[in-house]
């Protein structure tokens, strides 16, 4: 299973451009609106740089693993010793951990109340949801659910088409369903009705929201255990191959069927729930605000 590369530093579209310049100028100007903390989601490298010339302090979350520009700009920055790091997952923590000495963990969360809990599925079928791209691995799960016996639907829009068009289609028939971009509450009937959500990373993936989701429904995983899928889940909620073999992962799809759909949705309410996520960067802000005012007190 190849991992396909991500970013292409080398390419200087215009997009790229712009992007720059508009951190560049918003970073310029942003310590003039008197903000207690910045929270940086982004992935562009400018905040980063341009934190070590401002006064007001930063919490920056990796949401992905070490790129060429984010590492660059991290070690440059390591010498002023001013910029707070979070991860996603501690698989991605530890990916960092060359360049970064100190990074907390706060796992993504959702909202519960938006994903309702099927404590019965109404289906025998697999389910795989998410953006069609190689790094999601759609066509292995469709081989898998059929080698495993189960119809499979897939969810999602296309983003990449050549994958789609070279990869996925020929999978498709009446055993192997795409039933295109789906709305929330569409997508709630389907994970829900689900016997097993199929998740089938084929890249270090930081964290993967589709695991809540399907959790929170109460929908069991079976998957390929990379990147942080392994922490995600434990044996009660999920089955996961550590390698690419599709007859691994079709045994894996018929066990998790097995698993509690009550445990699934225990899981997620314990550790995937937005409230535990929102306590804990609340927690780090208050901390990282503490420790910049101290250095002013005289």
């Amino acid at each position: 299973m190849e991992t396909l590369s991500r970013f292409r530093s080398h390419e200087l579209s215009e997009d790229f451009i712009s992007t720059h310049h508009a951190y560049l100028e918003l970073m310029q100007e942003i310590d003039q609106y008197n903000f207690d903390i910045i929270f940086n989601n982004s992935l562009n490298y400018v905040p980063i740089t341009m934190a070590t010339l401002m006064e007001t302090p930063m919490v920056t979350v990796l949401h992905t693993p070490p790129i060429f520009e984010m590492k660059k700009a991290i070690l440059a920055a390591n010498r002023y010793n001013k910029l707070t790091y979070v991860s996603v997952s501690q698989t991605n923590a530890s990916m960092w951990k060359p360049y970064i000495a100190e990074c907390a963990v706060v796992q993504n969360g959702i909202d519960l109340n938006k994903w309702r809990y099927t404590a019965s599925n109404k289906g025998n079928y697999a389910l795989w949801f998410g953006r069609i791209h190689p790094d999601k691995g759609t066509h292995f799960a469709i081989a898998a659910a059929k080698l495993a016996g189960r119809a499979i639907k897939i969810a999602g829009s296309i983003a990449d088409k050549h994958y789609f068009e070279t990869f996925v289609k020929p999978l498709l028939d009446e055993q192997a369903e795409w039933v295109e971009h789906c709305t929330h509450e569409e997508l709630n009937e389907l994970i829900g009705n689900a016997a097993v959500s199929v998740i089938t990373p084929c890249w270090e993936e930081p964290f993967g929201l589709v695991v809540a989701e399907s959790l929170a429904c109460g929908t069991p995983v079976a998957g390929f255990a990379r990147g942080a899928l392994p922490k995600i889940v434990n044996t009660k909620t999920g089955c996961l191959t550590n390698s690419c073999s599709v007859t691994e992962l079709a045994k894996c799809i018929n066990d998790a069927a097995q698993l509690s759909r009550k445990a699934c949705r225990q899981h997620a309410e314990s550790t995937l729930d937005i409230q535990h996520m929102v306590a804990a960067y609340e927690s780090i802000f208050a901390q990282v605000i503490e420790n910049c005012a101290s250095k002013y007190v005289l």
